[in-house]
């Protein structure tokens, strides 16, 4: 076993899985903002007023402990997948109870994040397009720490990367969104990318 082995998703879920349950809390922790930040890839924002992230957020991490047993893989990318499709599957619940409550019209219908696009990895190579097939392997096994990295921004920021990054809008939109004009939201934009990188160089 090499060394900080036990600290890794895949040393975690192997303790976890021989009934370390000190283990299997800190692999949940480990992975809230990583959920956190694809839960809110996820909703569109104007449905955030009707539905708190958090909730859903809550629900998956409650499933998936429940569900552990489950879990048949053992590498940090099959347990985010996991996690992913778990939430996925509650976020198309929640927006299903919302407009059966609501009765919205369906041109209001929520979309939900493309797996693609609600992933974190769309953030990991935002300063570097000529990556060689080791660096993307290297790449795909930081998502946990590009979450954790987006979650230590500012709201602002954070929101501004969401949107555009994640959510894959357009500045108008995002702009209109957070109520500032296209200009500002691109600058605040270029601002956060900034310290995004600042923050996963540093890690």
């Amino acid at each position: 076993m090499s060394p900080g082995h036990d600290a890794t998703v895949a040393g975690l879920l192997s303790r976890a899985r021989d009934g370390d349950a000190v283990a299997r809390d800190r692999l949940f922790a480990m992975c809230r903002n990583y959920v956190a930040i694809v839960a809110r890839a996820h909703v569109e924002s104007w449905l955030q007023a009707k539905v708190d992230a958090s909730d859903l957020v809550q629900q998956t991490l409650l499933e998936a402990h429940r569900d552990f047993l489950r879990f048949q893989g053992g590498t940090e990318g099959e347990w985010l997948a996991w996690l992913r499709q778990i939430l996925s599957h509650n976020a198309a619940d929640f927006i299903r109870q919302y407009h059966r409550t609501a009765k919205r019209q369906a041109k209001r219908e929520v979309v939900l994040g493309n797996p693609d696009h609600s992933s974190v990895m769309g953030l990991a190579n935002i300063s570097d397009g000529g990556e060689t097939p080791s660096q993307q392997l290297v790449r795909k096994e930081q998502e946990l720490q590009i979450a954790d990295a987006v979650a230590n921004l500012t709201p602002d920021h954070r929101e501004v990367i969401i949107l555009r990054n994640l959510q894959r809008l357009p500045f108008e939109e995002v702009a209109q969104r957070m109520g500032r004009s296209r200009p500002a939201a691109q600058m605040l934009w270029m601002r956060a990318i900034h310290k995004l990188q600042e923050a996963l160089a540093a890690c």
